[in-house]
């Protein structure tokens, strides 16, 4: 839908369609064959904004746009005209935030406060700005059947899911978010939509070529894929321009089934590299990948996708093994500290080497001298690295308050982009459990029983794992903000600050050179050294206090988790269960 002077375009790609109608206004309108190959169009006297439309296609069942901007009835419902121009930006000399340097803040609007909403997380906003958060990102808020759910089975890729404000609660947040410096990238899924959506009805925009795990994938490379990728791109595009947001997350781009020779994520980064020229701002593009690929950030003229950076899983892995001591599922092939170092080091601890989770070889080799550090995401947590537990439960629930320390300590000084998951900062006893809330009844009794069947081999009874659509399971995710002040959440609160202000007062820390990065390590005492120029973050893993030997005198403690220090020449002595970083 666009708007000029005097008329409202109303426009619509159905290119199977013999005959395509508009509802508005209480009738129906019949659409002309554009311009453009498989487009239909009506012009309207200026219609204004906030009107209700939908598509009628060979006189069936009223649609909502594919390109709808509001969906204030439900993700199902008709859609409604936006007018973007009308919201008072305040942000005017924002250039974007660099990723480089940053540290990241991952949260989910609907449990980040009590009520759930951009407003409410605005109010909020104060914290991570004390906290030395430079991003905030956002996990999926284009709309979705229900009221709550993680994000990722959206329908309206283009609307803002209406509990949580709407577009302006969205552009709000941003606002609020740029005023207190803070950056903002946004989650986004193209690698399927969510179950409901009425997108096959206007064209081919799922193909039974390829298989994803989510049923047939989106088309990027069949006939009539030109039409679906310049959707996905002016979608992502539009949450850039439109809501000034200063990045994207791409969903599980190991899944984006492309064959063609310019693959989908090439294309988007040179159009959002476009983009970021004409508004004159830093845009950044993250991946999240499976496939340990470093050719995704590698640049376009290297031969690369152009991608601005990757989550690394397997950094999470050797750290998350390594503090637990969890070996089940895909932590295997981690928990000793050679997995660690090697990750410390070299990015991946797949890079071609065998992989028991998959039972083949996997990865490729990091060219470490070449690819700065920062372009890869570290985390202690994430969405799905604690949602994806049976119960939900954070690294806080299965360790002790010092070895969760160890953890933020190894992700904070690592030569990587740090990325926190809400909550985190202060040990929160709040599980992040996975919640839906589908309004089809069969959907909603089988997303039950599969969450049921998928532990069931991993020994967990029905009664075990939370019912998914159970409103409690959703409830009992949002955040406890009044318990960060309480005793051991205040004291590990003040480690994160700790830490993130090292970060950013020690050039060392945000050194994206991997060739300038060593690791020492016993494997028998449990007992890691990080050398990083001056700096040497000792990590015990051990039971018990270790004289651990370095390789030049110390010069002072600059960060310790625990007391007990002591330091002798080029010895230093920890306690059990710590982590400390020094100054030769």
């Amino acid at each position: 839908m666009s708007e000029a002077a005097e008329v409202t375009v109303f426009g619509v790609w159905a290119p199977a369609a013999e005959r395509v109608e508009l509802e508005v206004a209480g009738g129906r309108r019949p659409m002309a064959p554009a311009a453009e190959q498989g487009w239909w169009q009506a012009e309207l006297p200026a219609a204004g904004h906030d009107v209700d439309y939908a598509f009628r296609l060979d006189g069936g069942e009223p649609l909502p746009d594919p390109r709808s901007p509001r969906q204030p009835f439900g993700s199902q419902g008709v859609s409604r005209t936006y007018d973007h121009s009308a919201f008072r930006w305040t942000d005017r000399g924002w250039r974007g935030g660099p990723l480089h340097g940053s540290v990241i803040y991952e949260l989910h609007i609907g449990t980040f406060t009590p009520e759930g909403t951009f407003d409410a997380a605005a109010r909020r906003l104060d914290h991570l700005r004390d906290l030395g958060v430079d991003t905030v990102e956002l996990m999926p808020v284009a709309a979705f059947p229900g009221r709550h759910g993680w994000g990722y089975d959206g329908i309206n890729l283009w609307a803002v899911h209406e509990p949580y404000g709407g577009p302006d609660g969205l552009k709000r947040f941003v606002d609020a978010c740029h005023a207190r410096r803070l950056a903002v990238f946004l989650d986004v899924v193209y690698n399927h939509v969510g179950v409901g959506n009425r997108l096959a009805a206007f064209g081919p925009y799922f193909t039974d070529a390829h298989v994803t795990p989510w049923g047939p994938a989106v088309n990027l490379d069949q006939p009539g894929s030109d039409e679906v990728r310049d959707f996905l791109i002016g979608n992502a595009l539009m949450w850039l321009r439109d809501y000034h947001l200063d990045g994207l997350r791409l969903d599980a781009v190991h899944a984006l089934e492309d064959r063609r020779a310019l693959h989908f994520l090439e294309e988007l980064a040179a159009e959002v590299q476009a983009l970021a020229a004409l508004l004159n701002r830093e845009l950044v593009l993250i991946a999240e990948s499976d496939a340990n690929d470093p050719r995704l950030v590698t640049s376009r003229e290297a031969g690369g996708y152009g991608l601005a950076a990757q989550w690394s899983d397997d950094f999470h892995h050797a750290v998350h093994a390594a503090v637990t001591g969890e070996r089940q599922g895909y932590y295997a092939d981690f928990g000793s500290l050679a997995a660690l170092a090697k990750t410390l080091t070299r990015v991946f601890f797949h890079d071609g080497v065998w992989s028991a989770f998959r039972g083949r070889t996997h990865g490729r080799q990091v060219d470490v001298f070449r690819v700065p550090a920062h372009r890869f995401l570290s985390y202690l947590q994430d969405h799905d690295q604690v949602g994806n537990r049976a119960a939900g439960d954070r690294i806080s629930a299965a360790v002790p308050s010092d070895l969760v320390k160890v953890g933020a300590g190894l992700v904070l000084t690592a030569p990587y982009t740090p990325m926190l998951f809400m909550g985190e900062e202060w040990g929160a006893s709040t599980p992040w459990q996975y919640f839906t809330d589908h309004t089809d009844p069969g959907l909603a009794r089988a997303v039950t029983e599969g969450r049921r069947a998928e532990f069931a081999d991993f020994g967990w009874g029905a009664t075990d794992v939370p019912d998914p659509q159970d409103e409690a399971t959703f409830l009992r995710s949002k955040l406890d903000w009044p318990e960060l002040e309480q005793g051991c959440h205040a004291e590990l609160l003040q480690w994160y600050r700790e830490l993130i202000a090292l970060r950013r007062s020690r050039p060392e820390l945000t050194d994206p050179r991997l060739g300038r990065v060593h690791v020492d390590y016993d494997e028998a005492e449990r007992w890691l050294v990080v050398r990083r120029g001056r700096l040497r973050v000792v990590a015990n893993l051990g039971p018990r206090g270790q004289r651990v030997p370095l390789d030049r005198p110390v010069a002072a403690v600059l960060a310790a988790s625990v007391p007990g220090v002591t330091t002798d020449g080029g010895v230093l002595t920890v306690p059990a269960t710590s982590i400390t970083v020094i100054e030769t």
